[in-house]
């Protein structure tokens, strides 16, 4: 199994095989953990998509499965694996952590109400959110 972390998290992916500097992932949990999909025009994340290198096609997707270490090379962001290659980080370049924190637009989460209902801060996009927070320690 390979612990992959991210923006979004720690996600344990039990289908994942780490062999040097490559992690091929099964697609279902490529998405779930980076949202990157294979899809005709390359690979994507929402709306946006990068093309493929013409001929390397395969060095980043083949058998339902994607190379998250050869896309997040090509996309130019910082990633670090274990000697073992059973954790890998895979980050946001600082210049794109600059600019998020530049344009003043708070990062989306998501968090539970008292009665246990998930709120995203996007939900209320536009409008003004006071956040209010206490920690125990």
């Amino acid at each position: 199994m390979v612990t992959i972390l991210t923006e979004s998290g720690e996600h344990a992916v039990p289908g994942a095989e780490a062999s040097g500097e490559v992690l091929w992932c099964p697609a279902r949990d490529a998405e779930a953990a980076t949202g990157w999909e294979a899809k005709p025009e390359g690979l994507c994340k929402g709306p946006m998509c990068v093309p493929l290198p013409a001929g390397r096609e395969q060095d980043f997707v083949g058998g339902g499965r994607i190379n998250l270490a050869a896309l997040w090379r090509h996309l130019g962001q910082p990633l670090a694996h274990s000697d073992r290659g059973h954790i890998w980080v895979l980050a946001e370049s600082a210049r794109n952590r600059g600019a998020a924190l530049a344009s003043l637009e708070a990062p989306d989460f998501a968090l539970p109400d008292v009665a246990g209902r998930r709120h995203r801060l996007s939900d209320y996009r536009g409008k003004k959110v006071l956040l209010v927070t206490w920690a125990s320690w």
